[in-house]
């Protein structure tokens, strides 16, 4: 018994770790450390930008002095792309704008006065006026030959060649998505112009500002959309427009020519609407409605 108890009596107790804590600090460094190398491995100076805002703050404080500025490279760019050292100089300007020069001694992003656009978007608006114009006049020749030509109006958007369809006692009857048989010879006339292009047609149709009195539709919207759809069937089955080409929109009155107080706008805002979608890029297609006006001069 005496030999149990000394045993027993000479068992020490571990001593309690009081720096646990360090262990977790020194995780949480490690984690911060790597964060930190990442976002600076994934960094990259955008060069475009900078040399932007070089010249604006040479041009801005009217300063000649060469102040050599440096920039770091990061390990890899957004793109994928390593980016070259930045290696710039404010007070270098001109050197940077002759670097787009041509050897006409113009560059090639040279802005044309007036207008905001590159010289190469106002070309290229210039080609699609013209394309456009070929068209209305293809369509004002074919309607003029069946003595039709009243009944269409154009104007150039900014999406394209519009040729609106005069629907009043032409296309449609009051209340009516039947097209009529004077209204039928006009897309005759529209269809064989329309058919070797490759523009998307979007059909859209339009109403007056009078209330609708129909068993049939119950406001002007539906009755626009279904004139709208009278006329993709036909262009699609009578003139063999393909289909992918063509689409259909009701408008209702919401997009009137003319405001009610104007004696044209019971007529006139009683349409149908062939737009020509043009494909240019949004920046050239803007241009269109001014370049448009002149249209006739082409």
């Amino acid at each position: 018994m005496a030999a149990r108890g000394k045993r027993r009596g000479g068992h020490e107790e571990e001593h309690v770790n009081h720096e646990r804590w360090l262990v977790s600090y020194a995780d949480m460094m490690t984690l911060l450390m790597v964060l930190f190398i990442v976002m600076f491995a994934i960094s990259a100076v955008d060069q475009r930008k900078f040399a932007a805002l070089k010249e604006g703050l040479t041009s801005g404080f009217g300063s000649t002095a060469s102040m050599p500025i440096s920039g770091g490279m990061g390990i890899i760019s957004n793109d994928g792309v390593v980016p070259a050292p930045l290696d710039l100089a404010v007070g270098l300007g001109a050197r940077a704008k002759g670097q787009g020069e041509t050897e006409g001694g113009r560059s090639e992003r040279e802005r044309d006065p007036g207008s905001g656009s590159t010289a190469s978007q106002r070309a290229a608006a210039e080609r699609e006026v013209k394309r456009l114009g070929a068209a209305e006049q293809a369509i004002r020749s074919a309607l003029a030959g069946k003595g039709l030509q009243s009944q269409v109006r154009f104007r150039i958007t900014e999406r394209g060649l519009v040729v609106a369809l005069i629907s009043d006692d032409v296309f449609f009857d009051s209340a009516s998505a039947t097209i009529r048989p004077r209204g039928q010879q006009v897309l005759a006339a529209v269809g064989p112009v329309l058919r070797p292009m490759t523009d998307a047609v979007a059909v859209e149709g339009h109403a007056n500002h009078l209330a609708l009195t129909s068993d049939l539709y119950a406001s002007n919207w539906e009755l626009s959309a279904t004139r709208a759809a009278s006329v993709v069937r036909y262009l699609q089955e009578g003139e063999h427009l393909g289909q992918a080409r063509l689409s259909a929109t009701g408008y209702g009155s919401s997009r009137p020519l003319y405001p009610q107080d104007d004696p044209r706008a019971i007529r006139v805002n009683r349409r149908v609407d062939l737009v020509l979608i043009s494909d240019q890029p949004a920046a050239v297609r803007s241009l269109l409605p001014r370049l448009g006006r002149t249209l006739s001069d082409l």
